[in-house]
């Protein structure tokens, strides 16, 4: 019987060491199934829309083109 509680000991041990290892796999699968789902939806609206600095700036978008909305004559 002693064997039995020397046994039982050393398991419940054993579990109390490996619980949070257990918890913490768990919630970066959880994280991990997260953010697939996430990136599965924004593939599929697209690329969200951004304006580059390499564009010109039009009259529907914004002020002047030039780089203060100034006159054309580049802040002369």
């Amino acid at each position: 019987m002693n064997t039995f509680l020397n046994y039982l000991v050393v398991a419940a041990l054993f579990a109390l060491v490996l619980a949070p290892v257990a918890l913490g796999l768990a919630r970066e699968r959880r994280i991990d199934r997260q953010l697939r789902e996430a990136e599965r939806g924004r593939r599929a609206a697209g690329p969200p829309e951004t304006r580059s600095a390499a564009q010109p700036v039009t009259a529907e978008r914004g002020p002047h083109p030039t780089r203060w909305g100034g006159g054309g004559d580049g802040g002369l």
